[in-house]
């Protein structure tokens, strides 16, 4: 069983004022340093058990992949240790240590060699790799003529042949055609399964909540929050926006979680309550019934326009469904301060049987990232019942009509 611990990670890169002070520091006597550090990870600690699954996440330049290659021992931590039990396979950047002039299969037995695997092993194991990566003719042509999707799927394949005890997966899954990445992803899950230990880094909200036990989320260069992947992710989305001086905070749990809100507040969600079709407050609510959320908003400051977004998630965070006001052109413009708005959204519960939550947000225009005015993830958590309706499985409900015909007796 793998495990990785991190602790006190640190990486930092020299930065010279002229291209002379680098020689400089080489060759003039004495110990004066003649460049300044730039840190790019600082104080990072975590460990991640046998058969967890944890997931990375962070803006572009967080630090994400320098951190995968302090771990993996492509980059060497300026201060700080990594240590890994068990045999690891990394799918970093895509097709490193391919060589272009080779074919596919020859780059194949040459990374294979350099995860540990013996020649015979790898001609042992090359049907298994080529039946997976599905590149046809093309595992006998030089890699310089493969797509990145191509790349990636070769890659992926030789680092997976045997399962590991330790898996590491960059970005470089996000390059690949739909069909592969599901593949890709239910090879990761039966891994998983099996007992490997998964660190994976990913935009994709749906891979991190689906598969991973927990998130860390960096942020220049520190880690700014690990826990539960539906709520560092709820955290990391109201950070996207930052450059607008809004407040992120956790608030009171809501059915057993925080409840997460961020916004400059210029507009705020007051009160959101959910009502059954008499107008009485419910936290249960039965498969297709027609109910109705009143959500009572207030202008604190004179605001150019307000959209109210309106989601329902299930209990991994999901999106459900969601819209907002401006893709129904209901847009309010012009907005002055002490304003008070009442919107009442209705819907028919087509959900399936569990726990559900509403996501509620005040924008400017069609999302979040130009203009958040208020955001709230699990604004409140109610229950789907199923009283009426046939036995089903899946979080949402649709009435399927069956229609059977005989068409031919037995003779």
């Amino acid at each position: 069983m793998g495990t990785i611990t991190v602790s006190n990670l640190g990486k930092a890169y020299k930065q010279y004022p002229t291209r002379w002070s680098r020689l400089a520091e080489w060759l003039i006597p004495g110990h004066k340093a003649r460049h300044s550090l730039k840190w790019v990870l600082q104080d990072i600690n975590f460990t991640v058990s046998p058969g967890e699954a944890v997931g990375i996440i962070g803006i572009n330049g967080a630090g994400k992949s320098t951190l995968l290659k302090m771990i993996t021992g492509t980059t060497q931590p300026t201060t700080g240790s990594v240590n890994i039990t068990g045999r690891v396979a990394a799918l970093l950047e895509l097709g490193m240590g391919f060589h272009p002039d080779f074919t596919g299969r020859q780059n194949a037995f040459m990374a294979g060699q350099l995860l540990g695997y013996s020649v015979e092993e790898i001609a042992r194991l090359m049907p298994e790799i080529e039946a997976f990566a599905e590149i046809g003719e093309y595992i006998d042509q030089p890699v310089r003529v493969y797509s990145s999707g191509m790349q990636m799927r070769l890659a992926f394949s030789v680092a997976t042949a045997h399962r590991p005890d330790v898996l590491i997966v960059d970005e470089a899954l996000s390059v690949g055609d739909a069909y592969f990445q599901h593949k890709s992803f239910d090879r990761i899950r039966e891994f998983r399964k099996q007992g490997t230990t998964l660190l994976i880094v990913s935009h994709d909200k749906g891979a991190i909540q689906s598969i991973c036990d927990r998130a860390i989320l960096l942020n220049a260069g520190r880690l700014a929050m690990q826990g539960e992947p539906e709520a560092v992710m709820d955290y990391y989305n109201a950070m996207l926006a930052d450059h607008q001086n809004q407040t992120v905070r956790q608030s009171a749990s809501v059915g057993g979680k925080a409840r997460l809100d961020s916004g400059t507040l210029e507009a705020e969600i007051v009160e959101v309550v959910m009502l059954n079709k008499a107008g009485q407050p419910i936290e249960v609510v039965a498969v297709g019934e027609n109910v109705w959320a009143k959500i009572d908003v207030r202008v604190n400051s004179e605001i150019d326009g307000l959209v109210l977004g309106f989601g329902i998630k299930d209990r991994m965070g999901q999106m459900v469904f969601g819209t907002n006001t401006f893709h129904t052109k209901q847009k309010i413009e012009h907005v002055g301060a002490g304003c008070l708005f009442r919107f009442n959204v209705y819907f028919s519960a087509n959900l399936g049987v569990g726990s559900f939550s509403v996501h509620c947000s005040l924008v400017c225009n069609d999302n979040h990232i130009e203009k958040n005015y208020h955001w709230i993830d699990r604004a409140l958590v109610f229950e789907v019942i199923n009283i009426d309706k046939p036995l089903f499985v899946g979080c949402a409900w649709n009435e399927l009509v069956f229609d059977i015909q005989k068409i031919h007796d037995r003779q």
